[in-house]
This record gives structure tokens, sequence and C-alpha cells, in this order.
């Protein structure tokens, strides 16, 4: 559409100039006002010009006082106000966040705990995993590496099963049964970005599912979301997610 309107600005431009210079050339080509008659026949000898008389100077005083400055008229710096340089560029405006944007996973080392939840309870047993990895890391005075992460691994219409991982840049020994060391997933992936309460996430999920057929893509059966907001000391209507959809 904006090319199109540019199209249209420019036709109209040159079809301007060209009605100009059309009107031009024909007052060029017009014979002149004055007419024949007060034209002197070309045998009659021309006189040869003499030189004016001076014309009188205008009454103006010995001392005419200087020129006040025209207070109309600004310098030539501020006769208008400063346009940018490329007039015709519009100003930059905020984009959206990237959807569908290609990345590549790299592989942490994570302290993991592996759970399951059915739907309604989803937010809250996320997060319980969560306290119950930040607990035991600062009982061991270790802190996080790196921004939390669930990979899901199996969905139904009741519920999921996930694995809760917490990045560490060393091996952690003495775990507790339910703990383990693990790798964040690898390889590449689809990155979409949430913002706002999980509640909302279907819609996000939703969005990537056209997204996905749109594209003719095919997603592996597991995807993986990243809390880029800390999720236990934010408020659930400002948290920030990045969701990872692996390809096969």
């Amino acid at each position: 559409m904006f090319r199109t309107r540019l199209s249209r600005f420019a036709t109209a431009a040159a079809l301007t100039s060209a009605a100009l210079s059309l009107n031009v050339a024909a007052w060029a080509q017009s014979p002149p006002a004055t007419p024949p008659a007060a034209s002197k026949p070309a045998d009659t000898p021309t006189p040869a010009p003499t030189a004016p008389a001076s014309p009188a100077a205008p009454a103006t005083p010995a001392n005419p006082p200087a020129a006040a400055p025209p207070a109309a008229t600004p310098p030539a710096a501020a006769q208008a106000p400063a346009t940018p340089a490329n007039p015709s560029t519009p100003a930059p405006v905020q984009t959206a966040d990237p959807f569908g944007e290609e990345n590549t996973l790299t592989p942490k080392q994570v302290l993991t705990l592996t759970g399951k939840a059915n739907w309604d309870l989803a937010f809250d047993t996320l997060m319980d995993a969560f306290k119950q990895l930040s607990t035991f890391l600062d009982k061991q005075k270790i802190k996080s590496s790196g921004n939390p992460l669930i990979v899901y691994t199996a969905t139904d219409d009741t519920g999921f099963t996930f694995i809760a991982q917490m990045p560490v840049d060393q091996e952690i020994k003495n775990l507790p049964k339910n703990m383990n060391m693990g790798m964040s997933p690898e390889g590449k992936a689809l990155k979409f970005v949430h913002r706002g309460s999980y509640d909302n996430m279907d819609n996000t999920y939703e969005a990537i599912t056209n997204h996905l057929d749109e594209k003719k893509l095919e997603a592996k059966d597991t995807f993986i979301e990243e809390y880029i907001t800390d999720p236990l000391k934010t408020t659930e209507d400002k948290l920030v997610i990045n969701v990872f959809v692996p390809l096969k």
C-alpha cells in the first residue's frame, strides 16, 4: 500500500509538471502584446541615443538613519523549522516481538525436577517445581547461571508431564531423590515470545500452531518455555516467556 501511494504521488507530480511545460511553450509562441502600428519602419534611421538627463536623486536626508533590519524576515537559518535530512523517510516505530524467529539452542548444564500436572493447576504446579529447585540451590549456596526452563515432554487433554530446569555452572552431588543433573535442549528451533499471564498462553500456542501450518513446518513432540522474568517474583500479568519449538 505504501508503494502504491508513492507511485500515485509521483504520477500526479509528473502530470502537473507536463502541464506547466505546455503552458510555458504556448506563452513563448504567442505574438508580443505591442500592436504593429507602434513599431518604427525599418527604413527610418534611428537617431543616435543621447545620454538621458540624470534623474533627480530622491530626497533623502544628508545622513539617513540606518535602515532597521526587517523584523518580519527571520535569519536564513531560522526561516523554516528544521526538517530531517530525508523527509520522505518515516520516523522509526517500535516493532513487535519476533514471531517464529529461527534459533539454535545451545545445551547448558541444569538441575532438573520431573513432574506431572493437570491443566487446571498448571501454573501453580510449575511454580512449585521452580520453588523446590530454587530452595535447594539456596541451601547449597549455589546461584543459578541462567533463566529457568520448562520442557514439556508429553501432553493430553487432562494434563502434561514436564521437566523443570535451572541452569547451574557446576556439578552438584548428593541430590534429593526427585532431582537430577542434566543438559538443556539443543538444536534448531523457532522462537516465539509471550507477554502476560500464563492463563493467556493458550492464545500464544494457537498463534504458534497457525504459524506452523501456514509455513508447512513440522514440530517435534516437545517444546520449551524460558522464563525471562523471574516467575517467583514477577506478578503473573507481567510475565515474559520465550517459547521454543524444535523442528523435525
